[in-house]
C-alpha cells in the first residue's frame, strides 16, 4: 500500500492544479480575509491593505509556492522525508516542525469545517435569524450543544476517508469540490453587487487610505493573511507536489495557484462587503457598518456566523444565497482539510506505516486533539493564535531547505523546457529576503507582545494571547523533534545521500 502511494501521480496538470487550489482556497479566503480587510482599513478604505497583501503575494507566497512545488517533486516524499533527504538528515527536525504546524492547524480547522456544515444545514432546513439577538442566541445554542464535537468528527472522518485511497481519491473529490466552490462564489458575488447600496461597500474595499501603511500591524496582517490564503510555507503544496508529473511545470502551476487563490479572496471580500453595506448601510452610518465587520466575535466568528445569517434574512432571495454561501465555506474547508490530513498521513507513511493504518490513526488523533477547541472557544483562539504566527517560521524553514540543497541545483533537476522561466533572483530571494521578512515580522510581533499590546501578562504561558504561550508551545515541539531527529532521518531513509533524479521523474 505504501509503495503504491509513493509511486502514484496526479492524472493531469488540471487535476493537480484543482487539488492545489483546494489547498489554497479555504475558509481563510471567505471567512477570514474580509474581516482582516475591514480591520486594517482606514477611514477612507481598505485598498492600502490590499496593496500590502499583494506585495506579500510576490515577496513571500509565490517564492515559497515555487519552493514547495520544487521540493515535493524532487523529494517524492512527505515534508519530513523531503527536508531530511535534500537539506540533510540533521535537519529532519525542521521538516517535522513545518509538518507539525500544519497538523496543529488541522486539529482545530476541522472544528471550523463543522461550523460551516452546521450553518449550511441550518440555512437550508430552518429559518434565518431576523435580529442580532436571535443570531447570537442561535450561535450560543449551537456552541452549548454537542454539535460542534459531532460535526468535527464528521468532517475529520470525511477527510480521512478521502485520503485513505491516496491521490486518486483526492483528485476525484477535488474535481467536484473546487469547481463547485468557484461557481458558487461567482454567483454569490454577482448577486451581492447587484443589491442597492452594495457599491459603497465595494468602493470602500478598493479605495486606499495610504496612512495605514505606516502601521507595522498592517504589514504583519498582510503577511499572515497571505500565508493563510495561499498555503505557502505550510508543506501542503510540497505534499501534493510529491505526486505531480514532471512535465506539468512548477513555475506555471505556482503562479496560477497564487494568483487564482488571491482572486478568490478578492471575490469573497467583494461579496461580503457588498452584502454588509447593502443591508446595514440603509440603517447605519458607514463607520458603524465597519465596526460590525471589524467585530470578530468569539474566536473570530462575528461577521460570518453571527452577522451574515441575519443579513441574508433581511435581503431578497437571502435564503438561497445563505445556503450557497455556507455551502461554499463547507467545500472550501473540506478541500483544505483533506490536504492537511494527507500531509500528516504521508509523514506517517514515510515512517514505514501502511496507509490503511496511518490515515485512520491520524484522523482519530486529530479528532481527539481538536475536541478541546470544539468545546472551549478560548482553546480554539489560543491554537489559532499560536500556530497561525508559527506559519512565518515554517516559511523560513522551507526557504532554508531550498538554500541548503542549492536553489540552482534544485531547479535544474525539476525544470522542463515547456515551463515558464523562473527569475534568477529566486534563489537569492529565498536565501536572504524570506528570512529577513520572517525575522523582522517575528521581532516586531515579540516586541508588541512584550509591551502589552496583546496582553499585560506577556510572560505568562497560561494567557491565551501572550508571547510566552507561543514560545512555550513552539519550544516544546522543537525539543521533541530535535530529540528524535536521528530516528526520523533513519525512518525516512535520509541517512543515505539522495539519489540523482531519474529522467522524467
Amino acid at each position: 500500500m505504501a509503495t503504491r502511494s509513493a509511486d502514484a501521480r496526479f492524472s493531469s496538470r488540471w487535476t493537480l492544479l484543482l487539488s492545489v487550489l483546494g489547498i489554497a482556497v479555504g475558509t481563510g479566503n471567505i471567512w477570514r480575509f474580509p474581516r482582516i480587510a475591514a480591520k486594517t482599513g482606514g477611514e477612507e478604505g481598505a485598498g492600502a491593505f490590499l496593496v500590502a497583501w499583494l506585495v506579500f503575494l510576490v515577496a513571500w507566497s509565490l517564492p515559497l509556492i515555487v519552493a514547495e512545488y520544487a521540493l515535493g517533486q524532487r523529494g517524492r516524499k512527505g515534508v519530513v522525508g523531503t527536508v531530511a533527504a535534500l537539506a540533510g538528515p540533521r535537519l529532519a527536525w525542521m521538516g517535522a516542525f513545518v509538518a507539525f504546524v500544519a497538523a496543529a492547524i488541522m486539529c482545530y480547522y476541522s472544528v471550523v469545517a463543522g461550523w460551516c456544515l452546521y450553518y449550511t444545514g441550518g440555512a437550508l432546513l430552518s429559518g434565518l435569524p431576523l435580529t442580532l439577538d436571535g443570531a447570537q442566541a442561535s450561535w450560543d445554542a449551537f456552541q452549548a450543544s454537542g454539535f460542534p464535537v459531532a460535526l468535527h468528527a464528521v468532517m475529520m472522518g470525511t477527510a480521512a476517508v478521502v485520503c485513505l485511497r491516496g491521490v486518486s481519491s483526492i483528485e476525484r473529490v477535488n474535481r467536484v469540490l473546487v469547481p463547485t466552490l468557484l461557481a458558487i462564489v461567482v454567483v454569490a458575488v454577482v448577486r451581492a453587487v447587484t443589491l442597492p447600496g452594495a457599491g459603497a461597500g465595494v468602493a470602500y474595499l478598493f479605495t486606499p487610505d495610504w496612512s495605514v501603511l505606516a502601521s507595522p500591524a498592517v504589514w504583519l496582517e498582510a503577511l499572515t493573511q497571505n500565508a493563510w490564503d495561499t498555503g505557502a510555507g505550510w508543506g501542503l503544496i510540497l505534499t501534493y507536489a510529491a505526486y505531480m508529473r514532471r512535465e506539468d511545470g512548477i513555475v506555471r502551476n505556482a503562479v496560477l495557484t497564487g494568483v487564482g487563490n488571491n482572486l478568490v479572496s478578492l471575490l469573497s471580500a467583494t461579496m461580503v462587503f457588498g452584502i454588509v453595506f447593502a443591508v446595514l448601510g440603509a440603517q447605519r452610518a458607514p463607520a458603524e457598518v465597519l465596526d460590525v465587520m471589524r467585530t470578530s466575535g468569539p474566536a473570530g466568528t462575528g461577521i460570518t456566523f453571527i452577522w451574515m445569517p441575519q443579513l441574508f434574512a433581511a435581503m431578497p432571495l437571502g435564503k438561497p444565497l445563505a445556503v450557497a454561501f455556507f455551502l461554499a465555506l463547507t467545500f472550501a474547508a473540506l478541500s483544505s482539510l483533506i490536504s492537511m490530513v494527507e500531509l500528516t498521513s504521508r509523514v506517517v507513511v514515510d515512517f514505514g506505516v501502511a496507509r490503511r493504518r496511518a490515515v485512520p490513526a491520524v484522523g482519530v488523533a486529530a479528532f481527539a486533539v481538536g475536541v478541546p477547541s470544539a468545546v472551549w472557544g478560548g482553546v480554539f483562539a489560543n491554537q489559532d493564535f499560536v500556530w497561525g504566527v508559527a506559519l512565518v517560521i515554517s516559511g523560513a524553514f522551507v526557504a532554508f531547505a531550498v538554500t541548503r540543497y542549492g536553489a540552482g541545483r534544485l531547479m535544474s533537476e525539476v525544470s522542463t523546457p515547456s515551463d515558464w522561466p523562473l527569475p534568477r533572483v529566486w534563489g537569492a530571494w529565498l536565501k536572504w529576503a524570506i528570512p529577513v521578512q520572517a525575522a523582522v515580522l517575528l521581532g516586531w510581533w515579540l516586541w508588541q507582545a512584550t509591551t502589552a499590546d496583546f496582553t499585560a501578562r506577556w510572560w505568562d504561558p497560561t494567557e491565551p494571547f501572550s508571547a510566552a504561550t507561543c514560545l512555550l508551545q513552539w519550544g516544546l515541539a522543537l525539543a521533541v523533534f530535535l530529540t528524535f531527529n536521528r530516528w526520523m532521518a533513519r525512518r525516512t531513509g535520509a541517512l543515505e545521500p539522495p539519489r540523482p533524479a531519474p529522467p522524467g521523474a
